[in-house]
């Protein structure tokens, strides 16, 4: 391979290095202000998408020693998405784009060094977002705490005679 490729197969790999993830898409189709437009909806879940020679993907992937994607994976007019993020809004971007212009299609992904077929990327997608499940969960985690806060009170009132627990724990 020549220097200059070697140079553009290197950056490629620089990008997939600094992302715990990949998103590999299918452009064709899609219109010069759609891809800008698609662009700027990635950035806003941290992520970027660059369109890519299939021959230079598979270089890059094959340098960092991440798994490698079968011919019909990497075939026509390929763009990639990666971020330094969550890989689930990255794909639920995908996904409401899609539904909305018709393109992109995503065709496979890797994700912490696994791979990921289209179908479970889309599922993925259908997720709720990382900020939405870490508010549940501090919402589950509060509610025994809560509940358990509620209890020793009542018992306390009940142990004291009927005096609220605060007048029970100034004597």
């Amino acid at each position: 391979m020549r220097k200059e490729k070697l140079s553009v197969v290197k950056n490629i790999a620089g990008w997939l290095q600094s992302s715990p993830y990949l998103i590999v898409t299918d452009y064709t189709g899609l219109k010069v202000d759609q891809f800008s437009e698609l662009r700027n909806r990635l950035a806003m879940v941290s992520a970027e998408m660059h369109v890519v020679k299939n021959t230079y993907i598979r270089k890059a992937l094959q340098d960092i020693q991440l798994p490698e994607l079968e011919d019909r994976q990497l075939q026509g007019q390929t763009a990639v998405v990666y971020g330094a993020k969550d890989f689930a809004a990255a794909a639920k971007v995908l996904k409401n784009f899609k539904a909305e212009f018709q393109k992109p299609d995503i065709r496979i992904g890797i994700v912490d060094r696994a791979v990921m077929q289209q179908d479970l990327l889309l599922k993925i997608a259908d997720l709720p977002s990382l900020e939405v499940l870490r508010t549940k969960l501090a919402i589950l985690l509060k509610t025994p705490a809560t509940q358990l806060a509620q209890i020793i009170k009542a018992k306390l009132e009940k142990d004291s005679g009927g005096a609220p627990a605060a007048e029970v724990k100034a004597e």
